[in-house]
Formats: structure tokens, C-alpha cells, sequence
């Protein structure tokens, strides 16, 4: 089981808060891809919540329900973790050979893994050279709490399939959302249930992956208290008015708005940090995924405060699909992204 590393003929699993993504798909990064096989199926916080034996077991009949519905054949699948589960820094080390990089590497990971190697899986993958000192190589390390993954391997594998890798849902996400051919930076933030990920690419390779808490549950709660209005009806009033100011009277833009600038912060924050790491490196762009690409007017209210453009993310761009298809998915596309970014994984 790899934690980072391509794979072969497999597909894939996103377990989100709500809803259960799976995908297939034909092809490669050179020539494209093709969407072959797919499944979005609805589920319940709870199901995902409760950790007990049956609990494991009804998550695991709900994703052969998924996979049958996708009618997917292979047993081989690669998985999402949530950040909030994942620990992914990039660091710099003395420039070697690849293979004797690799080899001292492989050594001294422990060294940027939060938690003795003991509790832990953890993995790398060499970026190549750094943009500041061409004498230094950048490698990203990625790791998690050994007792959860096997938690999680335990519940697929029951089901029959086989994990054949395991990555944490920002580089995912920030895969399929990267801007093919950009010159500078872009920030790609997808904006979830619980949490956001943060994730900046610059010279096609990840540079900063954050995770802050708090997502869109968080707004609801607010509107929720706000208004005294169910939350259904909270969520309803996000998605439908969003950020608009002579909607409602304004009330969900005012009852936003603090949580909202917060969350602004962070992205400049982001910004800063970055542009303070790689002096010659700008962030062009925003790219806004889930949540934060289906509420009105979210792409304009980050846009003002940070200054920098910003736009809705479009996870499906390397990706062809059928009109059919196209018509199908369209109500839930955007919450694609982290499973597609899975499944464009190659072994470059």
C-alpha cells in the first residue's frame, strides 16, 4: 500500500461528510483522461461518525452499494484522507543523486514525521530542485497515525476490495484543480463540510498544504442561530442568496461576513507566508472548490479582500465525458475534486 505513489488499473474512493464519491478513469496525463465509471450516493454524518464494528460494517455495505451502482469491476482502489488525519510539509535537503537521495532519505524521513515512525505510515516524493537555492532538492512528506489508516484499510478490505494507496485529500484535490501551464503560484482552496484545505501549486508542484478549521457547517450554524430559521433551511438561504447584500435584506451576508473575513485572512496569510518562502514566486490566482465555488458571490467577496483574482475551480478540466454524463452531473460536479485528483495519479 502506498501513501503517495501512482498505481495501476484501479478507482476511486472519496468518503465525504455527506456524500460518497467514486470514479473511474481511462487514460493518462499525456493524452487525458476519460471518465469510465462513476457514483455519487448521498449518506448520513452519522454513518461515517460511529466507529463501532457495526458501524464499520454499514459503512463498508454502503460503499459496495456505491461501487456496485458505478458497476466497477476491479477490486483495486485508491483512497482520500481527510487532512485533519494527514500531517504533509515540504522541506528542503542537500542536493544528491536521485537514487542515493532516495536512499538517505529513506533513513532520516523520521526527522519530519510529528510522531515516532512506531505510530506512524508514512511516505515522500522528491519535488526536484528548489526555487530558492538551485544547491538544495524540495521532497513533500506526507504521514498518518498508523492506527487510522489500518482502521480504514480494515474497513475496505472486509468489503473484498484492495487498497492499493492511500493520500491525503488536498494533494488530490489540488491535482485536478491545478491550472495546466500557469506561470505563477495559485492558491486552490476547497472549502468543505468540517474544514478547508489550503493547498498553493507553483511550478506545477505543491508548495504549501494547510488545513483550517471550520468549513460550511460553520456558516449554517451561524445562520441557524442568526435567523432561528431549521438547518435545512439555513443551508438553503447559503446556497440560494450567498453573499448577496439586497438579498433577504441583506441578514445572511451580515451574519456571514465575520466568519467569512476570517477565513480571507487565512488565505492571505497563506499568501504571505508563501511569497515571504519563494521571493520570485506570485500567486496569480485563486481557485475555489466545493462549497466555496457553489455559494453566489463567494468568488467576488475573496477576490476583494485579498486582492488577487479569483474563480471557480473546474476539477473535470482534463477530463472527457459524454453529454449524458455531463447532464447527470451536473448538479454535483464541483464536489468531484478530490476523487478525480486520485485518480489522474500516475508514477511520475
Amino acid at each position: 500500500m502506498n501513501l503517495l505513489h501512482g498505481v495501476g488499473d484501479f478507482f476511486s474512493l472519496d468518503i465525504g461528510t455527506n456524500s460518497m464519491r467514486i470514479i473511474q478513469l481511462a487514460g493518462d496525463n499525456k493524452d487525458g483522461w476519460a471518465l469510465l465509471r462513476y457514483a455519487y450516493v448521498p449518506i448520513e454524518q452519522k454513518l461515517t461518525a460511529d466507529t463501532t464494528e457495526l458501524g464499520k460494517k454499514h459503512l463498508g455495505e454502503a460503499i459496495m452499494g456505491a461501487v456496485e451502482q458505478a458497476g466497477i469491476k476491479t477490486k483495486s482502489v485508491a483512497v482520500g484522507l481527510p487532512a485533519s488525519k494527514t500531517f504533509t510539509s515540504i522541506v528542503e535537503v542537500d542536493t544528491l543523486p536521485e537514487k542515493e537521495l532516495n536512499k538517505v532519505f529513506g533513513y532520516e524521513i523520521d526527522k519530519y514525521v510529528p510522531m515516532p515512525m512506531a505510530d506512524a505510515k508514512a511516505d515522500y516524493v522528491i519535488l526536484g530542485p528548489s526555487p530558492n537555492d538551485p544547491q538544495k532538492t524540495e521532497v513533500l512528506v506526507s504521514s498518518v497515525a498508523k492506527e487510522y489508516a489500518e482502521d480504514v484499510l480494515e474497513t475496505i478490505e472486509k468489503t473484498g476490495l484492495n487498497v492499493i494507496a492511500m493520500e491525503p485529500e488536498p494533494l488530490a484535490m489540488a491535482r485536478s484543480l491545478a491550472i495546466p501551464g500557469a506561470i505563477d503560484a495559485n492558491l486552490i482552496v476547497d472549502f468543505g463540510e468540517k474544514s478547508t484545505d489550503l493547498v498553493i501549486v507553483y511550478q506545477g508542484k505543491p508548495r504549501l498544504v494547510r488545513s483550517i478549521q471550520g468549513g460550511f457547517g460553520q456558516l449554517v450554524t451561524a445562520v441557524v442561530n442568526g435567523l432561528g430559521v431549521k438547518e435545512e433551511q439555513a443551508r438553503q438561504f447559503i446556497l440560494k442568496f450567498g453573499l448577496a447584500e439586497d438579498k433577504v435584506e441583506g441578514q445572511v451576508f451580515k451574519i456571514l461576513n465575520p466568519s467569512l473575513d476570517n477565513y480571507a485572512s487565512e488565505l492571505a496569510k497563506s499568501v504571505r507566508f508563501f511569497q515571504t518562502k519563494y521571493l520570485n514566486g506570485k500567486v496569480g490566482g485563486i481557485v475555489l472548490s466545493g462549497y466555496a465555488s457553489m455559494i453566489p458571490l463567494f468568488p467576488e467577496y475573496i477576490e476583494a479582500k485579498t486582492n488577487i483574482p479569483t474563480m471557480k475551480g473546474n476539477p473535470w478540466q482534463l477530463v472527457r465525458t459524454t453529454p449524458e454524463q455531463q447532464h447527470a452531473l451536473l448538479p454535483v460536479a464541483s464536489e468531484f475534486a478530490v476523487v478525480i485528483g486520485l485518480s489522474e495519479r500516475t508514477n511520475d
